[in-house]
């Protein structure tokens, strides 16, 4: 599946370009810090052990990778991927203290690795910026080791319509947030727009059954203003 906002050349790359260097703040900001709370619970769903390592695609500054590590206890290895060359470079510093984690840059539809070679595969807030979701599905697929687990961290549909009202007039609200925080206004029009485009829930369970996972479920999350996506290679 191709998107359309994601295929237009260099979009994507360009917005991060501009945010990289406040993301984690604007974060914090859009989501009155219940980002947070939403990757403790891609973590406790993920329920890893310390002899198991993970592949964190679209990794921005490294959050996911931060929790899976204290989880262990440091004790297993972390890859984090990312396009955005900037978001890598701040991943670095912010996780300095930590000398078990790969940092590659690329795009999810073309990982630079080996076949099945990891317990899991986390993509947060990224399969939505991918300009072809079903090869990144694909890519996660390969890499992972047979019994490996594939977990997606995502916007989705919200399912209650008085709720999702409130939601759609609280988003209109983002960009002039972004405006006074970073800077810029276009990239959280982008990201706006980016969500509303895509997948609801089942339509991703679809994709991923296409692209081979098994057992494959989705938790909403927030009243459905998120989804963690669950599937396994088996």
């Amino acid at each position: 599946m191709q998107q359309y906002l994601q295929n237009k050349k260099g979009l994507v790359q360009n917005v991060f370009d501009q945010v990289y260097d406040r993301y984690d703040l604007m974060n914090d900001f859009m989501s009155l810090g219940v980002h947070r709370l939403w990757k403790k619970n891609l973590i406790n769903m993920m329920n890893p052990s310390s002899n198991q390592n993970l592949i964190d695609v679209a990794c921005g500054t490294g959050d996911i990778a931060e929790l899976f590590l204290k989880n262990v206890n440091e004790s297993s290895q972390v890859t984090c991927v990312d396009p955005n060359r900037g978001m890598i470079s701040k991943g670095k510093e912010k996780l300095s203290k930590f000398k078990n984690i790969n940092w590659i840059i690329s795009r999810a539809e073309n990982i630079p690795l080996s076949d099945d070679l990891f317990d899991f595969y986390t993509i947060s807030f990224g399969l939505r910026n991918t300009a072809k979701i079903s090869k990144a599905l694909s890519e996660a697929y390969r890499v992972l080791k047979p019994g490996g687990r594939f977990l997606c961290l995502e916007f989705s549909k919200i399912q209650n319509t008085n709720f999702e009202k409130i939601y759609k007039n609280y988003s209109k609200l983002i960009p002039t947030l972004g405006k006074l925080v970073v800077g810029e206004k276009q990239p959280y029009e982008y990201l706006i727009k980016s969500i509303e485009n895509f997948l609801n829930q089942e339509e991703l369970i679809e994709l991923m059954i296409k692209n081979n996972f098994k057992k494959c479920t989705y938790r909403n999350l927030s009243g459905g203003i998120v989804s963690i996506h669950s599937g396994w290679k088996i």
